[in-house]
């Protein structure tokens, strides 16, 4: 546990109150499949236990404990985790009263306890939470009235009470999105359904045949992910068709609450989910389809006179990134950590807009494996050591990848070489650090640019990129500050093309480097060869 906050953490008698606050929820459960084997009431620290994760500073800030064949009750000891974010305890067999202590969480942002067996009413205390922005209590045996605090929760982006005993007038909802179902006995008054973020659900076979019945010629890319189609529905939509691997990790409750979380994201700089697919052996998401591909495609597109992603368009690519990540990290309620930041999950829309895509899809495929710290999805050379070392990521974890694609769209990935052919994954930043310290920095410019670069603005984005690949996540910039500082570069380029009277002027500055350009880069160039990593190491 981090020192900072731990001394909050504990009573006069060297008692951690968080621990205190989970064995007690521990004690009133049934645990059939020893999930909880590993909580101790001795423990000190319990970052580390199944299914708990924890700020940098130590606390509780989320219990993903869903499908984890649960009985029992739920202790009213819960109310005591006071940094509580996310409590998913969805799809078990729960039963006794919701306990109205929920309602002290005031950092709550998600709470899911549907598909269990609660009873009695919806305590009136959750319409205090004025975080929470994510409430579903479907399939559940309640009864009573909606309080009228939790029908004027404003901030609720979704709210699911369908399939319960639920009774009398019901309130005006002023969530932005709602299902409700309010039974009597089996007559249905009302039955309210909008699907969040206007969600598809597709059949399995709409998308075989989109895609062609999966035919290898329309296939996009392929990752740790899985197999990403390219597809044509029957309106001649063009889609994005992503057939997700090991499809079995978890249940379909559990699918469906984390896409539809994931579809709660909407920025211009995200990946719009346009719908999915859930059959008992498959899992898809379906997208928008990208016409101008990935960054990385790009950058490895030579065939061409001039390369489709020139300086100036490369900058604007990592702004419109930096937005999409900000999004994520301080803007989207529930916080989401990419974890695999990298030129092939930037995506470019017909205009040449980056999009972030794969946001959500490490969590979404990690919950069969919540109790293995070390669990590591991304790719070898774009993750930070913390990461690769613990398992355990923040959004500083994301900062490092998007250091590491910064140097990507500066270097087109080919020019990462100290000059012997020999430089390792570990070495690429210590070159580079002295490359910045010999202000030569020329020598990592993407040798297709043909010297066309404004060298202020390269000297800005490495020393950018070094900031955001610190060994410590805690020396990193957050993605606001990365944002500021790259939104004041192309600021200034802007400024500059307007002042010199067009493009043609600024064309002919960026590129002053062209003369020497071929003395420079007389090195031989090294390729890194990316390794995706897919679960538990």
């Amino acid at each position: 546990m981090a020192v900072e906050g731990s001394d909050s953490l504990l009573s006069p008698k060297g008692v951690n109150y968080e621990v205190a606050a989970l064995m007690s929820m521990k004690n009133k459960m049934n645990d059939e499949l020893h999930v909880l084997n590993g909580w101790d009431i001795n423990s000190v620290d319990p970052c580390t236990w199944n299914m708990v994760g924890c700020s940098v500073e130590g606390y509780v800030i989320s219990l993903e404990m869903a499908s984890a064949g649960l009985s029992g009750t739920l202790s009213s000891g819960i109310g005591n985790l006071s940094h509580l974010r996310t409590l998913l305890l969805q799809n078990n067999q729960l039963s006794g009263p919701i306990p109205a202590e929920i309602g002290k969480l005031s950092e709550l942002q998600t709470l899911d306890l549907s598909s269990n067996q609660f009873v009695g009413e919806i305590p009136s205390s959750l319409g205090l939470l004025s975080q929470l922005s994510y409430l579903k209590l479907s399939k559940n045996n309640l009864s009573g009235q909606i309080p009228p605090l939790v029908a004027n929760l404003t901030g609720l982006s979704f709210l699911d009470l369908s399939f319960n005993n639920l009774s009398g007038p019901t309130p005006k909802i002023l969530a932005k999105g709602y299902r409700s179902r309010i039974l009597y006995t089996s007559y249905v008054e009302q039955d309210c359904e909008f699907d969040i973020g206007h969600l598809k659900r597709f059949t399995f076979r709409e998308l075989q045949i989109a895609t062609g019945n999966f035919s290898q010629k329309n296939i996009l890319g392929q990752g740790g992910f899985g197999i990403v189609y390219k597809g044509c529905l029957t309106n001649k939509m063009l889609v994005a068709v992503k057939r997700l691997k090991d499809p079995n990790y978890t249940g379909e409750m559990q699918f469906q609450t984390e896409v539809e979380m994931i579809g709660l994201a909407v920025h211009r700089n995200l990946l719009r989910l346009y719908g999915f697919c859930m059959t008992p052996d498959e899992r898809l998401l379906v997208y928008p389809y990208m016409p101008n591909g990935s960054v990385a495609d790009r950058l490895r597109d030579t065939c061409r006179e001039k390369p489709s992603l020139d300086w100036n368009r490369r900058m604007r690519v990592a702004v419109g990134a930096a937005r999409g990540l900000l999004y994520l990290h301080e803007q989207c309620n529930p916080k989401i950590i990419h974890r695999d930041v990298k030129a092939a999950n930037i995506l470019l829309d017909e205009s040449f807009e980056a999009v972030v895509g794969d946001f959500g899809l490490a969590k979404l495929l990690d919950q069969r494996d919540s109790h293995v710290t070390t669990a590591v999805r991304g790719t070898v050379g774009h993750i930070a050591p913390e990461y690769l070392s613990t398992g355990q990521s923040s959004e500083k974890t994301d900062v490092f990848g998007f250091g590491i694609l910064l140097l990507e769209l500066i270097t087109g990935q080919k020019a990462l070489d100290a000059g012997n052919g020999q430089v390792q994954k570990g070495m690429i930043l210590d070159w580079v650090k002295t490359l910045f310290e010999e202000k030569r920095l020329e020598v990592l410019v993407d040798r297709d640019l043909r010297g066309c670069f404004d060298p202020v603005e390269l000297e800005m984005a490495v020393e950018l990129s070094l900031q955001c690949t610190q060994s410590l996540p805690s020396l990193r910039p957050k993605m606001s500050e990365v944002l500021k500082i790259l939104e004041g570069l192309v600021g200034q380029s802007a400024q500059g093309e307007e002042s010199q009277g067009g493009s043609n002027l600024y064309e002919e500055r960026t590129c002053s480097f062209s003369q020497n350009y071929s003395d420079v880069h007389e090195e031989p160039s090294f390729v890194i060869e990316a390794i995706e990593l897919s679960g538990p190491r």
